[in-house]
């Protein structure tokens, strides 16, 4: 029997469950340590704040700009989608965070181009795992786009009109319900896949699937700790996308340089 051993009083006991990958380089962290990551990650954008808003202002342009040519071109319906699309690109956003908190950790002053230059640490798995992030935006923004055409074929992009004042009819529900249920799912791939991934590959020579496996078993080890995290991250998203995306110039920095220090405190350093 190979999955099962006999004990001397004749009992029969199973064997070990197999663990989980690269788990003897995960700790496990109490469900209050993500509030620590964040007065860690509120304290390198403090120290850094000039440098940290520069490199999230560029993000919040885009995400003007977008809005622009979506309302242009009567995709209103998109608007709102592109905003909560930022939960699932956040992480690749953030490797210009971490790379600054990196600096800072050992006693550095960040250059100017600190930011930006964190992606050549490891270029090739940072791009794949950010193409990736970018490609399940691409998906919920396309399966929203659908779903609302053929909820509301003839409202064309106009979110008032569509809903005419009232979110529970039949036609609304047939939009919201499947629309919300896709984007916590992808948005529950995003998390697990970016949470300790990104951080890793900026600070090692590590392939994309030793550093997706690594993040898996982190974010399933510490099933508390990193609820309350994405539920920190989310609360932080929309009060800086309240504002017309202005305040993620700070919102973004924050959860950034927090993602390093969460990074930091759940993942060993391999000998």
């Amino acid at each position: 029997m190979s999955d099962q051993m006999m004990t001397m009083s004749g009992q029969l006991r199973l064997a070990p469950p197999v663990t989980l990958p690269f788990a003897d380089r995960v700790r496990v962290v109490p469900a209050t340590e993500p509030f620590r990551w964040l007065a860690a990650g509120w304290g390198d954008f403090r120290r850094s704040r000039g440098l940290s808003v520069a490199y999230s202002f560029v993000f919040v342009i885009a995400g003007l700009w977008l809005t622009a040519v979506l309302a242009a071109c009567d995709l209103g319906a998109l608007i709102l989608p592109l905003g909560a699309g930022f939960l699932l690109i956040g992480p690749a956003l953030a490797v210009g965070f971490h790379a600054v908190s990196r600096d800072l950790e050992a006693g550095r002053e960040p250059a100017s181009n600190a930011a930006w230059a964190g992606w050549r640490a490891n270029p090739g798995p940072l791009l794949a795992l950010g193409l990736g992030l970018l490609g399940l935006l691409t998906v919920w923004l396309i399966f929203t786009g659908m779903t609302f055409a053929l909820s509301f074929g003839d409202a064309g992009g106009d979110w008032q009109r569509a809903l005419g004042g009232a979110p529970f009819t039949v036609g609304a529900l047939s939009f919201l319900v499947p629309s919300i249920t896709a984007g916590a799912m992808i948005a529950a791939v995003a998390f697990v896949a970016g949470a300790f991934s990104l951080p890793l590959l900026l600070e090692r020579r590590a392939g994309l699937a030793e550093a997706l496996a690594i993040s898996f078993t982190a974010v399933i080890l510490n099933a508390r700790a990193m609820a309350v995290w994405a539920a920190l991250i989310v609360l932080f998203t929309v009060a800086g996308l309240a504002g017309w995306y202005i305040g993620l110039c700070v919102t973004l920095p924050v959860i950034g340089h927090a993602s390093w220090h969460a990074y930091r405190a759940v993942i060993r350093t391999p000998a």
